[in-house]
């Protein structure tokens, strides 16, 4: 097999480009190319394993490209490889590996190196100062590493540099002064760092770029101070959970081709301008966790960006009302809202009904505020929402039978309705990132949920909630619902979430829960639940603490442990024979009362009919005649045996 340690590449007419990649090689490579032919060498996407020797490039003269990237190689990343092979080596990649140690100086000796990648590795140390020599070098990336230390002010030599992405690492300190003589950058990406300073005036020089990702740092200054008006062609403005303070710049409306701003987490002020409205593009807006005032005023702008897509305005507008009806009478915007924020913001009144008219939303954030009132039916209706936290409010009332019948959490979307959709920047909810390297960009990575936790919903868990079998999250907890557990839980076989604790629900735990198969996360304490916790596979496997608060429940994984059958069904036994012993002294004023009842109020309903009709009247005497017979031999039977009980 290719790349198992005694492997060997054939030296005569060997092909000037080897492309193994997307196979299922395994192993260790060989000590060298085995020819000088070779000029581009692909094994991406194998299984390949162990160190990479530096003898390997000894007979690589003629290399131009080099990909190992989405292999588990350890060991150092090879930078001898610019020593012993070919002048006209262009492209490196080592990415999504297990490499690790520093990256040892040699790359600058590659004058002809334009790409270099090798994120998604443990690498750590200082960026190698002789990586500014390679001054032909397009792009710089190393994301998802540990790498520490400055952005060295030598960067600005890479005047070819046209992405430097160095996305979630350690670095520290201020960035470059000079970095806008880059005047080719079209990507910088920077997120997930430990940066510090203000942003370089002379950024706004690069009048190609793109994309700006600052987010996640310690970046500061009044950005209402930069003019980011010659970023024409900008796309994408992330700087998102930083210490920026002002307004919005105004400038930053000239950058006509953004689709998308995040400036969430940071410690802007002011009201949002109308003059957003002429960005045309923008499909991403991200403003929470500032310090923004009259969302009323705020959401009658923004309901006219008929790109929007995605508004998070969670954690910012704190104390106001929840725009209202009233408010909003003119409503006839937000036509492609994907996904909706209001969150975290203590907001007052109730669900407004102009949310109903947005039937594109998917997704809708109102959780910690303080919404009063019920949950309306509508909501059951928008046609693609599958996921709804509605927690941490005051909302009362039930929970309406409309709610369980969500189409997207009802019916499999056919593979035509399939969603693909991905967000322009990562979503996140609030200030502080809990897995950067997992904040999701697409729409499917988000769970089918309703989350309805730490309200004062009350009344039964309706038995319609059986019908949501696409739900993967139901959290109830904190609330005031009685009655018992629904039997029909156990149809949500996608459920990986089910949280029914601190409420009221009494009886057992349906022994059909053991069917869900998925749960990851499950709880029922603090209820009034009784009797034995069924057992199954996945019951059993969750801590004690999801069952506590619950007296009268027993078995594992509480210590509290069930009674003996046979001792129960003995119990019973003796309780149904002292029931039947209480029953059979007064069995005989039962028959005797029931005979004379039965005497008074049949004697005009039946008598009269029997005086006229002599055929009925002789087969009816006969009948009772029977009757008494049968009685009396009962009677006296049951009386013998209580007699003869001791």
């Amino acid at each position: 097999m290719v790349g198992s340690p005694n492997c060997s590449y054939p030296t005569k007419g060997s092909k000037e480009i080897l492309d193994l990649s997307y196979n299922l090689l395994s192993g260790e490579l060989p000590l060298s190319l085995p020819s000088n032919n070779i000029r581009k060498l692909d094994l991406s996407s194998n299984h390949f394993y162990g160190a990479i020797p530096s003898s390997f490039f000894h007979q690589a003269s003629n290399l131009i490209s080099f990909n190992v990237s989405n292999n588990t190689f350890t060991g150092y990343v090879p930078s001898s490889i610019c020593l012993h092979s070919s002048p006209f080596l262009r492209i490196l990649d080592f990415s999504s590996n297990e490499f690790s140690g520093n990256l040892a100086p040699g790359l600058g000796y590659c004058s002809e190196l334009k790409v270099f990648q090798a994120g998604h590795n443990n690498l750590s140390g200082l960026l190698p100062e002789d990586i500014y020599n390679a001054s032909k070098l397009e792009e710089i990336a190393l994301p998802l590493n540990s790498l520490y230390g400055a952005i060295s002010d030598k960067i600005v030599n890479l005047t070819n540099l046209a992405i430097l992405d160095l996305y979630f690492n350690q670095l520290s300190g201020a960035l470059p002064v000079n970095l806008g003589r880059l005047s080719k950058l079209k990507f910088v990406i920077l997120d997930f760092n430990n940066l510090e300073g203000s942003l370089p005036i002379s950024l706004m020089n690069c009048t190609n770029l793109l994309e700006l990702h600052l987010g996640s740092n310690n970046l500061e200054g009044d950005i209402s101070m930069l003019d980011f008006s010659r970023l024409s062609q900008l796309t994408k403005l992330d700087l998102r959970v930083n210490n920026f303070t002002g307004t919005i710049p105004v400038s930053l409306y000239s950058c006509r081709s953004l689709k998308a701003i995040g400036l969430s987490g940071n410690h802007l002020e002011g009201q949002i301008q109308a003059e957003i409205l002429s960005l045309n593009s923008l499909s991403f807006l991200s403003l929470g966790y500032n310090r923004f005032t009259n969302v009323t005023g705020a959401m009658k702008i923004l309901m006219s960006c008929k790109s929007l897509h995605t508004l998070s305005l969670a954690g910012t507008f704190e104390g106001e009302g929840m725009p209202s009806d009233d408010d909003m009478v003119d409503f006839d915007g937000f036509k492609n809202l994907r996904l909706l924020s209001l969150a975290d913001s203590d907001f007052t009144g109730q669900i407004p009904l102009w949310l109903s008219k947005l039937k594109n939303l998917e997704i809708l954030a109102l959780y910690k505020n303080q919404i009063t009132g019920p949950i309306p039916s509508w909501l059951g209706t928008l046609p693609r929402l599958f996921s709804l936290n509605l927690a941490s409010n005051r909302i009362s009332g039930e929970i309406p039978k409309q709610l369980c019948r969500l189409p997207r959490l009802v019916y499999e979307p056919t593979a035509s309705q399939v969603d693909n959709y991905e967000f322009e920047l990562p979503i996140f909810g609030g200030s502080v990132i809990a897995n950067p390297r997992f904040e999701p960009h697409k729409l499917f990575l988000f769970f089918p949920a309703i989350d309805l936790s730490n309200n004062n919903i009350s009344g039964d868990i309706p038995t319609e909630v059986g019908q949501l079998q696409l739900l993967r999250k139901l959290n109830l907890d904190s609330n005031n619902f009685f009655g018992v557990i629904p039997d029909q839980i156990s149809n949500l076989k996608n459920l990986e979430l089910l949280n029914l604790s601190k409420n009221h629900l009494s009886g057992t735990i349906p022994l059909s829960l053991v069917s869900l198969t998925f749960l990851k996360e499950f709880n029922v304490s603090y209820n009034n639940l009784q009797g034995p916790i069924p057992t199954g596979t996945q019951l059993q496997s969750f801590n004690a603490s999801a069952f506590e608060g619950n007296p009268k429940l027993c078995g594992a994984p509480l210590a509290n442990k069930c009674s003996r059958p046979n001792k129960g069904i003995d119990e019973d036994n003796k309780k149904n024979n002292k029931d039947m012993d209480n029953g059979l002294h007064q069995i005989p004023w039962f028959y005797i009362s029931s005979v004379v009842l039965g005497f008074i109020v049949g004697f005009w309903g039946v008598c009269g009919s029997l005086i006229i009709n002599k055929t009925w009247r002789y087969a009816y005497f006969r009948f009772i005649y029977n009757v008494q017979d049968r009685l009396y031999v009962m009677i006296t039977v049951r009386i013998n045996m209580i007699k003869r009980k001791p």
